[in-house]
């Protein structure tokens, strides 16, 4: 194969993969930074999307900055975060004063937002005061000052230059006790499934191939 037809086929496998992964875009979907993102609001983040919307845009936490601000200074005003030394998390570049939390549970308190499976979201100061009543555990409650945003559109184009991959999300990363190690090994989960790229994906970007050889 020639070399420039070859380069060709790469960057078509790479656009058609991509537009696979835009459709892919939903509520309670991983978002995992690529390793060429330059914008320093998101290397080597991590994000949960907790809302998506084609027509109104997307918003997340980065589930993998943990601050060194425990939660009895974040919540000194909630006497049920009083000695709590567990850290809050940095969740994003919008609205830093902004406190959200995600709670691990069965049984979540009535109002509060399922994002997948047992996790939960926490919007209101009353919904925070009845999660905290229970004494959760860091590893099921971990509290998010700030969000990530992106106006409709901007998130699938973002993900269309590869800037982002998208994975099934799992509780056990968001809640990892060791944050620094989420993002490693999620890019290289995503790096394995690209490299597993389908037959009907390779095989529409021979046919784009070739139609821009012609």
């Amino acid at each position: 194969m020639p070399r420039f037809v070859a380069a060709i086929l790469l960057s078509s496998v790479a656009f058609v993969h991509a537009q696979a992964q835009s459709s892919e875009l939903e509520t309670g979907k991983f978002l995992i930074a690529s390793r060429n993102l330059g914008d320093p609001n998101f290397a080597e983040a991590v994000v949960l999307l907790l809302h998506y919307d084609e027509d109104q845009g997307a918003m997340g936490l980065i589930i993998n900055r943990a601050s060194d601000v425990p939660l009895s200074r974040v919540l000194q005003e909630l006497k049920e975060a009083k000695g709590r030394s567990d850290t809050a998390y940095m969740g994003g570049p919008v609205e830093p004063e902004n406190v959200l939390a995600l709670l691990r549970t069965p049984d979540p308190p009535e109002d509060a937002q399922r994002v997948f499976s047992s996790v939960h979201l926490i919007t209101t100061k009353e919904l925070l005061e009845k999660a905290l009543s229970g004494k959760p555990e860091p590893a099921n409650f971990h509290v998010y000052l700030g969000y990530a945003g992106w106006g409709p559109g901007q998130l699938e184009h973002e993900i269309s230059l590869g800037a982002w991959k998208i994975l099934q999300p799992d509780a056990g990363s968001v809640f990892d006790a060791d944050p620094d190690s989420v993002w490693p090994r999620l890019i290289r989960r995503t790096e394995t499934r690209i490299a597993r790229v389908p037959a009907r994906v390779a095989t529409r970007a021979r046919l784009l191939a070739n139609r821009l050889e012609h």
